[in-house]
């Protein structure tokens, strides 16, 4: 699509005058890139088949922007403009919502992690950006999409598949089922984790991958982006992401397992990066749960690619037969290499 004149006019920009440029390297919302002969801008469009209340994203990053600049004036924080009439999102009945925010120069953004360095500095971001929200009312937050790390009722929904998914693709999938019920301790865990006093809820980013970073061209991290998934939530999301999209030289599309490791180096980026930021506001508890948040993130991927595989690709959809069964066996093979790894890099930490 090609976004409409009356979007721009909302922000008194002239559709005329501008180069609109589209941006790929997102998976839920639509992004453009749009210059005039003054500035540069991003407008995105929100997928609101994926976040049900645009409203409330917009409340939340508002809200953020506005304790930063009250508490934290120099930290680099990029807010959506407001529209000609004072609002956070220009709404069309037909085309959906809209933002526009200024397009930060002189900064980039990186698709694959491939030097510890970039690894320690989304982590370091992710971090600061948690640190410097510490006092933040978190509570005051909304839940943008509601369940989206919950790692009980994801296996809840597996179990449901087991019962009324794609009979054929059960049988088929014995291996990875036996695999999923083998490992239902990290749910435990997880259970455990949210009645224990020593696990804060905190302003949590929850979309952790490397492309959520805007890095200088020195590969220094500048700041993050794309804050649709801010919302309350436990650390072991954002380092648990960011473990899970990091560790490996190959992401979850691989077909050939023999290429799926665990880069130590990029683990130990990961943990001095974000306890740089965070070593006084986590507890030691919380701490000792490091190489488990990674688990965590793993683990539920692997449930949800399976789940979905098991219920004819519903959710995710699949490019090719059995896609959603590879995607969760490379998840699967992922987890194994940091079990297997786990007690090399506990000693890291």
């Amino acid at each position: 699509m090609t976004p409409r004149a009356e979007i721009f006019d909302a922000y008194d920009l002239e559709k005329d005058t501008l180069e609109i440029i589209p941006v790929h390297n997102g998976l839920i919302n639509h992004t453009w890139r749009i210059k005039n002969s003054h500035y540069s801008y991003i407008l995105q469009r929100i997928n609101h088949q994926v976040f049900k209340d645009p409203e409330a994203i917009a409340s939340n990053i508002r809200m953020i922007a506005d304790y930063l600049a009250a508490n934290e004036p120099d930290y680099f924080f990029v807010c959506p403009i407001q529209t000609n009439n004072g609002l956070e999102m220009m709404h069309r009945e037909n085309d959906g919502y809209f933002r526009l925010t200024r397009f930060v120069e002189n900064s980039h953004t990186i698709t694959i992690v491939e030097k510890p360095l970039q690894a320690f500095e989304a982590a370091r971001k992710f971090g600061e950006f948690t640190s410097l929200l510490s006092g933040f009312p978190v509570k005051k937050l909304h839940t943008t999409i509601p369940d989206f790390h919950n790692l009980s009722l994801r296996y809840q929904q597996f179990n449901e598949a087991l019962e009324s998914g794609n009979k054929v693709r059960i049988r088929q999938s014995e291996d990875l089922i036996r695999f999923i019920t083998d490992n239902k301790n990290i749910v435990d865990t997880y259970e455990a984790i949210l009645h224990n006093p020593a696990f804060q809820l905190r302003v949590t980013h929850h979309d952790t991958k490397i492309t959520n970073v805007l890095f200088d061209k020195e590969d220094k991290g500048i700041c993050v982006i794309d804050l649709d998934t801010v919302m309350p939530g436990y650390f072991i999301s954002d380092v648990g992401d960011m473990m899970r999209t990091y560790l490996s030289p190959v992401n979850e599309e691989e077909k050939d397992f023999s290429t799926i490791t665990i880069r130590e180096e990029f683990f130990k980026a990961i943990w001095d990066g974000y306890i740089s930021e965070m070593k006084y506001e986590l507890s030691d508890e919380e701490k000792a749960h490091f190489i488990y948040a990674g688990k965590f993130m793993i683990y539920m991927q692997a449930i949800r690619f399976l789940t979905d595989h098991l219920n004819d690709d519903i959710y995710y959809g699949a490019k090719y037969e059995g896609h959603n069964y590879v995607r969760a066996g490379n998840q699967a093979v992922l987890l194994q290499r940091l079990l297997d790894k786990e007690e090399v890099l506990q000693g890291m930490c």
